[in-house]
């Protein structure tokens, strides 16, 4: 690739993650003031405050992590800042994953019409269950990015069977070791969160359209504004799945090394990785009417200090 498109995405790269950074923060703040104010958060605001803070940081150390590999692949790959970011890295990914399913399963609850017993016990608990989720969320996590880094570092140390690796070359050592183990590891510790999510998104897709349906039969123009919330909360799930389905796709894909620093197409798949990060807290902002209610006035100042 050319240097300029090089430039140019790793340009864009940045700018996403700039707005990733500043929507996160946003949602943050505002929890954290309604937290300090109240002095207790709602189930739904103490996932989307966490899931805030593990965005925010994972950006930042995203984007330390990218341009320090990309200007210093050789020191990176065989020192022990790839052992150091890796952990900080794997942390935030998967505390990510599972906040992202919690908020899920939470509006599951909250909206979907079902009348299973099962559903409905659940429905009952999981508000109650929620800070213990999010503690269990961190403690799986950090199990996650102990096991990632005893693989880089192992790796690096050249522990694995020495019998085996001792008539290959480093690189060899790295493919086989990515395919072998970081692979299954990172398919089974994002595949958990990932199909809770996937079910709970169904069930709640699943109900909005049928609800949605119904009230367009039954054609009364008092449900009209309704049946427009319902579908704009539709095209939010759908959105969300999407960019969730493609975070998950990308890190597994990025786990066997297609897009290393020195590939051509390392800053669009960094893109491609961190749209979820950076464009869902977007949707949560304009779906909340809290956030928007906040926001307005801080567009509207720097709408008048821009034109000033």
């Amino acid at each position: 690739m050319q240097p300029a498109f090089t430039a140019l995405f790793m340009l864009l790269f940045v700018l996403l993650c700039f707005l990733g950074i500043l929507a996160n923060g946003f949602i943050v703040l505002v929890l954290s003031r309604e937290w300090r104010r109240l002095g207790r958060l709602l189930p739904s605001d103490m996932i989307l405050m966490s899931l805030g803070a593990s965005r925010f940081c994972l950006q930042w150390i995203g984007m330390v992590y990218n341009f320090y590999s990309f200007f210093h692949p050789g020191e990176f790959s065989k020192g022990p800042a790839q052992e150091l970011f890796g952990l900080q890295w794997e942390f935030l990914n998967s505390a990510t994953f599972w906040f992202g399913t919690w908020l899920s399963v939470l509006f599951c609850m909250k909206i979907a019409n079902l009348t299973h017993p099962t559903f409905l016990w659940l429905k009952w608990r999981f508000p109650r269950s929620v800070p213990w989720l999010l503690l269990g969320s961190l403690l799986i996590s950090t199990v996650v990015s102990l096991l990632f880094f005893w693989g880089n570092y192992a790796v690096n140390q050249g522990f694995f069977i020495r019998e085996v690796y001792e008539n290959m070359t480093y690189m060899e050592r790295v493919n086989m070791i990515e395919i072998h183990y970081f692979l299954p590891l990172k398919l089974v510790t994002l595949s958990i969160p990932c199909s809770v999510f996937l079910v709970a998104t169904s069930l709640l897709i699943h109900s909005l359209r049928r609800h949605t349906r119904k009230m367009r039969q039954s054609a009364h123009s008092l449900q009209d504004a309704s049946t427009e919330a319902h579908t704009r909360a539709l095209k939010s799930l759908i959105f969300f799945l999407i960019l969730y389905i493609l975070s998950f796709m990308s890190l597994i894909i990025d786990t066997v090394g297609f897009f290393l620093s020195e590939n051509d197409w390392f800053w669009p798949w960094q893109i491609v990785t961190y749209l979820c990060t950076s464009l869902h807290p977007f949707i949560l902002i304009l779906s909340n009417l809290r956030f928007r209610e906040v926001l307005r006035p801080l567009l509207l100042f720097a709408r008048g200090f821009w034109l000033v």
